[in-house]
């Protein structure tokens, strides 16, 4: 596969090493849209992770020749109606950190059994080809909302995320560990799938 540059619309560091790493064996130069010079307001106003995920792409193709890829990735726990879902970034205000926020859900999850507490990560991954061509992928990661945050890895809501598998929550994992199983790591290979195949037409 010749050498392609990728621009994902994303500004999160902890994000864009998870991408390059799971990425890494693509013959491609992987930058987020900052280092790419772009800066642009995006409203994400899709129903749905993949809408928005398609909205992200679409805005920051427009700035550029590049392969663009962009995800829209969330948490949703069964029992609060799959809250916080597409707003999981927005949940409780923009700049909250996500130990008021990890805080905010164990504390309304107070009494509900353990096998009430399913959730699950889901990442969906949209990309614009500079032909105008569209791919879209989607995954989860299937857990359980634990009682304190644990661990130091990750990000996000990933102290409070359970992997009954491991018996432990995705930010006690290792990074390895964690992109073998996680929504986004799955969503991402799939896509890498779809890119090559594109690439090698």
């Amino acid at each position: 596969m010749m050498k392609t540059k990728i621009i994902f619309a994303t500004g999160n560091e902890g994000k864009m090493h998870e991408i390059r790493d799971i990425l890494k064996d693509m013959d491609a130069e992987i930058v987020s849209m900052k280092e790419a010079g772009i800066d642009i307001d995006i409203v994400e106003d899709g129903t749905t992770f993949e809408e928005n995920a398609v909205i992200k792409a679409k805005a920051v193709a427009a700035c550029t020749d590049a392969v663009v890829l962009a995800d829209d990735s969330g948490l949703e726990v069964d029992y609060l109606n799959k809250e916080p879902g597409i707003y999981s970034a927005r949940y409780l205000g923009e700049n909250t950190p996500y130990s008021e926020k990890n805080k905010n859900l164990i504390a309304r999850l107070k009494g509900v059994k353990e096998e009430e507490r399913t959730a699950r990560f889901v990442c969906a991954i949209a990309c614009v080809l500079p032909d105008g061509n569209e791919l879209a992928t989607e995954a989860t990661i299937e857990g359980r909302i634990g009682y304190a945050e644990k661990g130091k890895n990750g990000f996000g809501y990933d102290p409070i995320f359970m992997v009954p598998s491991y018996g432990k929550s995705t930010a006690e994992l290792t990074e390895e560990e964690k992109n073998k199983i996680s929504h986004r790591g799955k969503a991402l290979r799939a896509m890498k799938e779809k890119l090559q195949a594109y690439f090698d037409r």
